[in-house]
């Protein structure tokens, strides 16, 4: 294995949450990880649904690969997980990073859940910062990435990098850092490690809100980063750039999703159990999240 190996990338865009969901291979061996899948949810229903997680099955299946990972980025605001399902169809692991437990008992108390397991037990595998993974012949190492959330990481894969909503394309920007336990210096720090792989480094983001109505993008470079992202581009010093990125989230209403799925994604992706009548029932809290705009 060595760290320049060239993993091939697919990436799958939902576009009810704008959100890219990838499946990451190497080509010697047919391995393959997938990241950050989404399970499809409609708000106004309440239905559920498994579109996207089978679209990526079908293209494993095509392409003849096999499935070694199934990995998360942080817990998710705006979509569900389809982790546990896919966990299901395939038999690979589940993980993500260590600090999701700071997540989960922030949102523990947040969903008055006082006997939630907050140990990190839903996944199979919790990675450390730093700590070194294989998917085939490929090599994976994980950087820390807070800021976003207090969970978030970044899978260096090869000369690939998942970076979620650290960096989005460099005509979007950065992520907001305005949720509970989210911070624009963290952020900022977290993006200056990112852009410190070399430049040629292919960064992949996790959502794209496709501005001016051009195409979904999901693929750019650190050097393209450093040259063109609108925040990062336009401030040199961590405290610019929190006085930019702050006033900005100061304008965010917050997810639409945000209540809705937390709880899911902190249980590792897994619906409530059904109840008596045997349906499912998500929970949401009144005014627990003040003070974002309404949109």
């Amino acid at each position: 294995m060595t760290d320049s190996s060239r993993p091939d990338v697919a990436g799958f865009f939902d576009k009810r949450t704008f959100s890219i969901q990838y499946v990451v291979s190497d080509p010697a061996t047919k391995r393959c990880a997938i990241i950050d899948p989404v399970l499809d949810y409609d708000e106004k229903s309440g239905q559920t649904a498994t579109r996207n997680a089978d679209r990526m099955l079908d293209f494993i299946a095509g392409k003849g690969l096999s499935v070694e990972w199934i990995l998360d980025t942080h817990p998710h605001a705006d979509h569900f997980s389809a982790a546990p399902y896919l966990k299901d169809k395939t038999g690979a692991p589940t993980a993500i990073g260590d600090h999701v437990v700071e997540v989960q008992k922030l949102w523990k108390d947040i969903y008055n859940w006082p006997d939630f397991p907050a140990d990190g037990s839903q996944w199979d595998k919790l990675f450390a910062e730093g700590e070194e993974f294989s998917i085939g012949g490929l090599r994976g190492r994980i950087l820390f990435s807070p800021g976003h959330t207090l969970a978030s990481i970044t899978y260096v894969i090869g000369d690939a990098a998942f970076v979620h909503d650290t960096l989005f394309m460099p005509d979007s920007g950065t992520a907001r850092a305005d949720f509970p336990g989210g911070s624009s210096k963290r952020l900022w720090r977290s993006i200056q490690e990112i852009l410190s792989l070399p430049d040629e480094t292919r960064l992949f983001t996790g959502h794209d809100y496709q501005p001016g109505g051009r195409e979904p993008q999901w693929e750019s470079t650190v050097a393209e980063q450093k040259a063109k992202n609108i925040h990062v581009s336009k401030v040199s010093t961590e405290a610019e750039y929190c006085a930019l990125r702050d006033a900005r989230d100061r304008t965010l209403p917050m997810p639409k999703l945000i209540l809705h799925a937390l709880q899911v994604n902190i249980n590792g992706g897994r619906l409530p159990e059904p109840e008596a009548n045997g349906t499912r029932y998500l929970k949401i809290p009144l005014d627990r999240l003040t003070g974002a705009p309404w949109d």
